[in-house]
């Protein structure tokens, strides 16, 4: 039995997995499928529901929409359903064009502690665009009504369990840091960082590297974390660790705007 699209999208996006959807935005000649036509792509590169044309119409379609799904970009793709070897594989004698967009889950922004850096945090991760969970036995709505899930039993970390496209900040303020770092190395978090001053991160490292813990974990952790704003303020620091976690997502290079722009303004011509 088909399932119904608006369905199935449901379905994905209460389970968080990554998906696409392709939609016939246009069509010439003879092709099976009509405008409007819809298809949603699973992250297996298999079609989970609706129908945008058979054969190599649909494989096409699918191939797209991993690439899709692995850049993050939408795209249209025209599908010449004339030529049978370099075409669609499919003499209908018409062609289509395809919208493919996919849909990723929210990166999740980990906050273990608790603090008014852990709170401008929250904010500032849920402007990002990021799904931010705070865990510590003191997070409660009033702190953080940002945030898209509060733990306050998790006394071991237990529920700590980030993917690699996720972010940890450990904002413990010193109180069982090294403990919550050892969990969350153990994890595949793409981003973990240490809220502490110099003195304190190089503590809890040294301890880390004491207990047996591989120098390549260690080099995971950006200790102290944030870029270097001068920040002084709690809500200073939260900008700055935010900002390191948007350079990384969006695989930025840290430099001023100015320069980048000096980097493509033509060079003056010499008046002789």
């Amino acid at each position: 039995m088909a399932r119904d699209v608006l369905d199935v999208l449901l379905e994905m996006r209460q389970r968080g997995e990554p998906y696409a959807v392709a939609t016939v935005v246009e069509t010439v000649g003879s092709a099976s499928a009509k405008v409007g036509s819809k298809a949603v792509v699973g992250p297996d590169g298999r079609v989970v529901a609706g129908w945008v044309g058979g054969g190599c119409a649909e494989s096409t379609t699918c191939d797209t929409a991993l690439r899709c799904m692995e850049n993050g970009e939408s795209t249209i793709i025209d599908i010449d359903l004339n030529d049978e070897v370099l075409g669609a594989g499919m003499p209908c004698g018409g062609s289509m064009r395809v919208y493919v967009e996919p849909v990723l889950p929210k990166p999740v922004l980990w906050i273990l502690g608790h603090g008014r850096v852990a709170e401008c945090l929250c904010q500032l991760g849920d402007l990002m665009g990021l799904e931010v969970v705070v865990d510590d036995p003191l997070a409660t709505r009033e702190r953080y009504p940002a945030a898209a899930r509060l733990i306050d039993d998790d006394f071991d970390y237990g529920a700590l369990q980030p993917g690699p496209d996720d972010y940890v900040v450990i904002a413990t303020q010193h109180k069982g840091d090294h403990e919550s770092m050892k969990r969350t190395l153990a994890s595949e978090a793409g981003y973990i960082a240490l809220i502490a001053s110099r003195k304190r991160s190089r503590l809890v490292m040294d301890y880390l590297a004491s207990e047996g813990v591989p120098r390549a974990d260690l080099d995971r952790v950006m200790a102290p974390a944030g870029l270097d704003l001068g920040a002084r303020t709690p809500e200073e620091i939260a900008l700055c660790v935010i900002s390191e976690i948007v350079l990384r997502r969006r695989h930025g290079s840290g430099a001023p705007m100015r320069n980048k722009l000096a980097e493509h303004r033509p060079a003056a011509v010499a008046k002789s």
